[in-house]
Order: C-alpha cells, then sequence, then structure tokens
C-alpha cells in the first residue's frame, strides 16, 4: 500500500513541503503555514486527483456489478465473496453508505458499452435494449464522456441521468418501421440536447438542482408521459402514524409533487426569516422576523408547532394569525404563446418543479393569474426609472427569468432572494428595468455589496460576476428556463409519442 507520502507527491502544491514519513498530522501543519491561494489549491488539486481515483472505482463497480448478475446466481461474483449484490461487495470493501455504493453501481453500468449484453444461461447472446443499439451510441453518451474526462463527478452524472430516465416508448403498432426509427431518433437527439446542456451546468449548480432541472426537462420533452409520471406520484401519497419503541407516536409521509410544493411554502412562509429569507420587508414583518430569529426553539420544532397551528386552525384561519404577513401558497408557471395556446407543462416559480398543464389550469380556475409578459427568450417587459425599487409584477417578472438566486451554485429558491439593480440607483443613474435586476438570495446579496463584487451586463448579454481580484466569470441561465420559453438555438422538438 502507497504511504501518505507517496500520496502526498500527486499534489503539486503538497509535494516538497512533507519528508519522507509524514503522516496527515504533519501536513495539515505544513498547510497551516500556506496562503489562502496555496490551501485552496492543494483543495482543487486533490478534488482532481479524487476524480481520477473515482473514474477507476467506478469503472471496477461496473465490472464487479457485471459479474454479479441475478441470473448467474450463487457463482455470480458478489455472491461467491458472501453478498446479497453488488452494492453489497462495494460497500463493505469501500466503507462507504448504501445510497453510495448503489449509485456507484448504477454510474459503472451506465459507463460500459452493452451492460446487459453478453450469454444469458441458455447461451445465446442477449439483445442490446433498444436505446443502445451498436448502430447509434446511446443518448447518455455525453455523459460518459463528460465523466471520463474529467468534467463531471460520478454524483452529477447520476442526478442528471435518473433526472431525465428513459427514452419514452414509442408505442405505435400500426407505424411502418422507418416512421418509428425516425421519432426514435427524435427522442434521442432531444435527450442527448438536455444531457449536453446540463453538462454545460454542472459547474454552475448544485447536485440537488442539477436533479431537479433534469426531471423538469424531462417533463418539457415528454409532456403526456409528465401527466402519467404525477398521476403515479400522486397515488403513493400516504400519511400514517406509529409508535416507537420508546413509546412517542411518530408520523411518516409520502407527498406527491403538488403537496410536497404546498407543503414547503408553508414552512418557507413561516422560517423564512430563520432560512436566510429577503430582508427588505414592512416594519411589521421585520418584527415579526426578529422576534422569530430570537426564538429559543429549534428549527425543526418551530416547523412542527406551524404544523399543528395550522391543523387546528383549519379553514377559518386568519393566515396572518398562522404565517405572518405573507400568506403560504404555489405558484406555477406556464407559457401562453400569442395564439393563446398554453404549453402542456407548467414549473413552479419556487424549485422549477414540473406539473402538468391541467394542475395549472386548476390554479387559474381556483385563484387566477398574474400576466408576464415576455419575448422568446423569457425576458420580460421593461418600466424604466420611475420608481426607485422593483414593483411586486417586476419581482415575478424576475422569478419567472431567473428562477433563484443567480450566484453559482446556489440553489435558493426566488422567494428566498432579493432583487439586486446591477447599475447603482444614484452613482450609474441606473433605471429599475428588469433587465438590469438580477435575483440574489441574502447571503449573496450582502457578500456582493460587502465584499467588492460586481454585476456587468452588455445589453441583453450574460450577467456576469467579477470577483474583487478581477476575475470573472458569466452567470448561467438555468436549462430548464431556456427550454420553457424556446430560448434556444436550435430548439430540440418536443417528443410526443403517437397515439
Amino acid at each position: 500500500m502507497a504511504t501518505f507520502t507517496d500520496v502526498a507527491a500527486l499534489i503539486p502544491t503538497l509535494c516538497g513541503q512533507l519528508s519522507d514519513g509524514g503522516d496527515v498530522e504533519l501536513a495539515q501543519a505544513s498547510m497551516m503555514l500556506m496562503t489562502d491561494a496555496d490551501i485552496v489549491r492543494v483543495l482543487e488539486e486533490t478534488a482532481d486527483l479524487a476524480k481520477q481515483i473515482e473514474q477507476i472505482q467506478i469503472a471496477a463497480a461496473g465490472v464487479i456489478a457485471l459479474r454479479s448478475r441475478r441470473e448467474q446466481g450463487h457463482a455470480g461474483l458478489s455472491a461467491s465473496r458472501g453478498h446479497r449484490s453488488a452494492a453489497a461487495l462495494i460497500q463493505d470493501v469501500t466503507g462507504s453508505t448504501k445510497a453510495d455504493a448503489n449509485r456507484t453501481v448504477r454510474v459503472g453500468e451506465a459507463l460500459l458499452d452493452h451492460p446487459e449484453s453478453g450469454p444469458s444461461d441458455d447461451g445465446v447472446d442477449d439483445q442490446p435494449s433498444r436505446d443502445e443499439r451498436p448502430s447509434a451510441a446511446p443518448w447518455f453518451q455525453p455523459l460518459r464522456d463528460a465523466l471520463r474526462a474529467g468534467c463531471l463527478t460520478s454524483a452529477q452524472f447520476d442526478a442528471i441521468r435518473r433526472g431525465l430516465g428513459e427514452l419514452p416508448e414509442v408505442e405505435a403498432d400500426a407505424m411502418d418501421v422507418d416512421a418509428r426509427a425516425q421519432m426514435e431518433e427524435e427522442a434521442r437527439s432531444a435527450w442527448t440536447w438536455a444531457a449536453e446542456r446540463l453538462i454545460d451546468e454542472a459547474a454552475e449548480r448544485t447536485v440537488e438542482e442539477l436533479w431537479q432541472q433534469a426531471r423538469t426537462i424531462r417533463d418539457l420533452l415528454d409532456p403526456e408521459g409528465a401527466e402519467a409520471r404525477f398521476l403515479e406520484r400522486f397515488e403513493k401519497r400516504s400519511f400514517r402514524t406509529y409508535r416507537g419503541q420508546d413509546g412517542q407516536k411518530r408520523a411518516s409521509m409520502v407527498l406527491d409533487d403538488e403537496g410536497d410544493l404546498f407543503l414547503e411554502s408553508i414552512l418557507s412562509a413561516a422560517l423564512r426569516p430563520r432560512r436566510g429569507g429577503p430582508r427588505f420587508v414592512d416594519s411589521e414583518e421585520k418584527v415579526q422576523a426578529a422576534s422569530l430569529a430570537d426564538d429559543p426553539r429549534t428549527n425543526d420544532q418551530l416547523a412542527y408547532d406551524l404544523i399543528v397551528d395550522v391543523l387546528r386552525a383549519g379553514a377559518l384561519a386568519d393566515p396572518e394569525s398562522v404565517f405572518g404577513t405573507r400568506q403560504a401558497g404555489v405558484r406555477l408557471v406556464q407559457t401562453v404563446d400569442a395564439a393563446g395556446n398554453r404549453a402542456p407543462v407548467a414549473h413552479s416559480e419556487d424549485h422549477l418543479v414540473a406539473m402538468p398543464g391541467t394542475v395549472a389550469e386548476q390554479y387559474i380556475c381556483d385563484s387566477g393569474f398574474v400576466p408576464v409578459t415576455v419575448d422568446a427568450c423569457g425576458k420580460p417587459l421593461d418600466v424604466g426609472r420611475e420608481q426607485r425599487f422593483f414593483t411586486p409584477r417586476q419581482r415575478i417578472a424576475l422569478a419567472i427569468r431567473d428562477g433563484g438566486c443567480r450566484w453559482k451554485g446556489c440553489d435558493r429558491p426566488a422567494s428566498y432572494c432579493e432583487a439586486h439593480h446591477i447599475d447603482e440607483w444614484q452613482r450609474d443613474r441606473g433605471r429599475t428595468d428588469v433587465d438590469r435586476g438580477i435575483l440574489l438570495c441574502r447571503f449573496h446579496h450582502m457578500e456582493l455589496h460587502h465584499g467588492g463584487w460586481r454585476i456587468t451586463r452588455e445589453g441583453d448579454g450574460d450577467f456576469v460576476l467579477h470577483h474583487p481580484s478581477g476575475e470573472s466569470s458569466v452567470l448561467r441561465d438555468r436549462a430548464v428556463l431556456a427550454y420553457a420559453f424556446n430560448g434556444i438555438d436550435p430548439p430540440p422538438k418536443r417528443f410526443r409519442p403517437a397515439a
């Protein structure tokens, strides 16, 4: 086994800092003497090294999974070593969690050219799956290439792969072979485009947001399947109570998509000051926010008390007595073209969760709607310099366009964000136009103003974040919003299987 100094020698910034026989404690002492730039560089170099090691682990996991297929029984690799599955063997060897081991197996199998092919029990080679025929690379080939090139981690690969799911089945018995093949190719191309777009965003988004964007894009590409998946999750909803071994009553819930968003909106409305919500509120809400911040209860206790209060109050509750000045609710975004045709899939303003168009119609019937006129790229109209602050309708427009905090790596939803003027009101004679505003969460808004950062934009180009050191980076649009508003070039066809 390699010594610690052998491994440290693979990290350029750390190499030469340790003597032979050095250990972790000595390395830590050496790093305490490093500059900020050097210590960050050590972290970056170890992350690159970890990616390379992870690739080898994933490749090994894929082969182990292939040699541990269920049909091989006790003769399979994992079973012959006393394990129920390849994931169990990997978990035992690596000391990882069950979830991490399962992910490693999934990614390892996906990297194999034909993980399901090979001799079966009857000695006949299995046929490759529909989207993995030798004549065409699978739709997730860009994900494979990006992982092997070190542009994706296994967690990012798995999030995108699982979020986009499988290609829709083409159920068209009367369709001729050529038409069926063309439809399958269109679907494969659309899913490949989505994978490529999300690979570009991987460095800007958290793994959780990558998964959510992939799932929403899948529903936008396949609206018929989105309705079926929504109803399937709806049927799984449940609530049950039980007693633990200590005798205390407990509860467990399985939420459908709409229930999940509504429950989260209730918790957000009440706990936003604790979770880092916007600062620019009226005096009454500011007093309530201060009271909540000083409350000795934990967030979990506050959440419990809130849910119980909602249940007690029921339909007759005064919203302000439970939620404060901001009533809870879910806001959906649905595009409507100039002819009045509504998109078959909508998405939530917070978290960008896809919803069938029928759910949006139900919300319109119950609560009405706020029209926001945008161009083909989702850019709302401007209103000029008449007021200092963004109006409520402009805030809605910013939420529709940005989908949450635009800072790199931040996944705070729109309801937690503040509107930032990229041109200062007095110094730059800045206009309160939507195209000169951008959503930032409270933390990043304060970081920008107090840390020497700047955000600029040339015309209707990209927003650019400037580091105090002079470095800059583009604040990318979220891929799911680019697709929802057809602001992509060229736009892939929405895949619709024949009836």
